[in-house]
């Protein structure tokens, strides 16, 4: 990690922020940190500080959980043709967030990345024979190694609801969904047969 212009993917903002701290020698320090969300004013802010002349080299540095495609676009121009002895260094957590034009502009690196689970679009816990039934038909095109992670959060989700009778033989149906998915089993025949054999075990 350096104190030049860039970009910095973390999940711990304030232990990034502490990390560059450490790095410090003759540089001078601006940091602007939003708990959640980088707003427009700080942009403006950020821009001020920016142009504030100094003969010493200054690292803004920019922290939020997200950055709306307003305010990156604001920050464009002073971080294309940034004033002189000034770096900017934006701290965030997802990568998907960053426009295109500050990637041109800014190297990224990524630390660590909050991993953003997907909605898994069924109700473990309301688990009934229209829900199946419409999930299944959701995921009629799914492929194997997608499907795999399918099973994995339908496991986990139906032990941790606490709505279903799980015997050892029903928890060997998660096991054997996965051996039966490597094997080249249908992926929608092996959805099938887990929602509808782990309907049958819902506590009622």
């Amino acid at each position: 990690m350096r104190l030049n212009s860039q970009v910095i993917i973390t999940a711990n903002i304030d232990d990034t922020i502490s990390q560059l701290e450490s790095l410090q020698t003759d540089e001078r320090f601006v940091k602007i940190i939003k708990e959640e969300t980088f707003l427009v004013d700080d942009a403006k802010l950020a821009i001020e500080k920016a142009y504030m002349a100094s003969e010493e080299t200054t690292v803004i540095i920019l922290a939020a959980k997200t950055f709306s495609p307003v305010v990156q676009n604001k920050l464009l121009k002073v971080i294309e043709e940034p004033p002189k002895n000034k770096e900017f260094i934006m701290l965030t957590q997802s990568k998907a967030t960053i426009l295109d034009t500050i990637r041109s502009r800014l190297p990224i690196l990524v630390l660590s990345e909050v991993k953003e689970e997907e909605v898994l679009g069924l109700d473990l816990s309301q688990l009934s024979l229209s829900s199946v039934y419409a999930f299944i038909q959701t995921h009629k095109r799914t492929d194997a190694k997608v499907m795999k992670g399918l099973v994995e959060r339908i496991s986990k989700e139906a032990m941790y609801s606490g709505k279903y009778d799980l015997d050892e033989k029903t928890l060997t149906l998660f096991s054997n969904a996965f051996t039966a998915l490597d094997v080249g089993s249908p992926p929608q025949f092996v959805l099938n047969t887990l929602l509808l054999k782990l309907l049958a075990r819902k506590k009622r």
